[in-house]
Formats: structure tokens, C-alpha cells, sequence
């Protein structure tokens, strides 16, 4: 009879170490993602608020579970914002208070960000001031995402991976889209003037903004985007087809842009 117990006894040790075992490996990549994320919190938070940008902007456009839709425009810009200032203590750790170091600070492009975050905060709600900042929130989201896929064993989760992939090749498109977004941003901060939905002071703040990433030392899109415009701009006035007040006006237009474009610094 004691034979026969402890027979009984052995499968269901083993049986219970077996399970042991696969709840340790179930678990096991759960610990090595909060391990890595803990190992770099600030690229971890940074992750954190680019994700909550990309679900406040959706939630702004699609408004699935009803609420203020003026709320989730500013909760993501101020989560963009958050990202930025983030962004600039990861890339200027050092603050001082003189010229050189706030020259500095605003050749980064976290720095034009958190700039265009204040600017739209309080401003009437636009779906082209979300646009930038849920595109930047999504490709560097995404990226951190395919980090944690590594960690979770190169076969885990094939769809999530093909869609990260799918979208990594359309980057160069898609920074494109931001510039020329950015770009048509300024007549539209003039518009809400006329429609009494802005300040008199934002095209100008705006303009500010503009001219700081065309001088981008890192985002070469926004001076390509304005050469393409020009060139297309300038082709179209030169058809016969073109009447002659307005092929002055294009111009005209075209060299006042130009003598407002701000002088750029080579790329380090």
C-alpha cells in the first residue's frame, strides 16, 4: 500500500513541478519587459505619454466613448509636451541660464514641439494641429513597442509585427506629410482670425515656429518640402496658360517667403 501511495505521489510531483515550470516561463518575458522598461523609465514614460497622445488624438477624432472632445485635444498636447520636455532633458541634461545654452535648447526639435504645444493648448480645437504630434507619437511609439516584441521571443505576436514593419517603411513619407503639414498650419492660423476662432498673436507665434524648423539641423523635410512648393509654384506661373496678375502674385509671394525664411546651420 505504500508502494502504491508513493507511486501516486511521484506524477502528481512531477506534475506539479511541470506546471511550475510553465507558469515561470509564462511569466518569465512579463518580468524581463518590466525589467527592461525599469532598466530605461525614461524611455519607458516617454513611451507612455507618445501612447496616451496617439489614444487622445483618436478619441478626438472618433469620439467612441462620447466626453468633451476639447478635452482630449488638450490632454494630447499636454501628454506632447510632456514627451518634449522629456525629450530635452534626456538631450540637454545641463541647464544654465545664459545665451549660448537657449541657443541651444531651441536648435532641438523637442524644443519646437513643446513650443507648438503651448502655442495650440488654449487655442480653438484643429485636427491639423493634431496631426504632427499623433504621426511623431506613433512612429517613435512604435518603435519602443518593437523593442519590447524582441524581448517577448522573435515569433510573438506576427500581426503586431507586420503592421510595425509596414508602417517603419512609410516613414520617410510619413515625415513628409508632418512637414507639409506644418507648412499649411500657417494660413490656417491666419484664417481662424477672420473666423474669429483665433488670436491675433498666433500666426506670429506660429511663424516663430515655422522658421525654427525650417532652420532644423535634424529634420531636413520642412526646407525640401518649401523648395518643392516653390519650384511647383514657380512651373505653374510660368505656363502661358497663367494670367499675368497672377504669375506677379506668385512672385511676389515667393520673395516675400523667401526673405522671411530664416539662415540655416549645417547638420551635426
Amino acid at each position: 500500500m505504500a508502494d502504491t501511495d508513493d507511486n501516486q505521489q511521484q506524477p502528481e510531483e512531477q506534475q506539479n513541478e511541470q506546471n511550475q515550470q510553465q507558469e515561470a516561463q509564462g511569466h518569465q518575458p512579463n518580468q524581463t519587459i518590466i525589467g527592461f522598461m525599469s532598466a530605461n523609465k525614461v524611455d519607458a514614460a516617454l513611451w507612455g505619454t507618445r501612447m496616451f497622445t496617439v489614444i487622445s488624438t483618436i478619441l478626438f477624432i472618433i469620439p467612441i466613448f462620447g466626453g468633451n472632445s476639447y478635452s482630449f485635444y488638450q490632454r494630447a498636447l499636454i501628454s506632447n509636451a510632456a514627451t518634449s520636455a522629456l525629450r530635452l532633458h534626456q538631450r540637454v541634461p545641463h541647464f544654465q541660464l545664459n545665451r549660448e545654452f537657449f541657443s541651444m535648447l531651441f536648435m532641438e526639435d523637442s524644443a519646437h514641439y513643446l513650443f507648438f504645444s503651448l502655442i495650440f493648448i488654449t487655442s480653438y480645437p484643429m485636427t491639423m494641429a493634431l496631426v504632427p504630434v499623433f504621426l511623431f507619437g506613433l512612429l517613435h511609439s512604435v518603435s519602443y513597442t518593437k523593442k519590447l516584441l524582441d524581448i517577448m521571443g522573435p515569433n510573438s505576436q506576427q500581426l503586431l509585427r507586420n503592421l510595425i514593419a509596414k508602417l517603419q517603411l512609410q516613414q520617410a513619407n510619413i515625415l513628409r506629410f508632418i512637414a507639409c503639414n506644418e507648412i499649411f498650419l500657417m494660413p490656417a492660423t491666419v484664417i481662424m482670425i477672420f473666423s474669429g476662432s483665433g488670436s491675433l498673436l498666433m500666426p506670429f507665434l506660429y511663424y516663430r515656429f515655422l522658421s525654427l524648423r525650417y532652420a532644423s539641423r535634424r529634420n531636413p523635410y520642412s526646407r525640401a518640402l518649401f523648395y518643392e512648393l516653390r519650384v511647383t509654384a514657380e512651373h505653374f506661373s510660368n505656363m502661358p496658360q497663367c494670367p499675368a496678375f497672377l504669375r506677379n502674385l506668385v512672385f511676389k509671394a515667393i520673395g516675400y517667403i523667401n526673405r522671411l525664411a530664416p539662415a540655416t546651420t549645417p547638420a551635426q
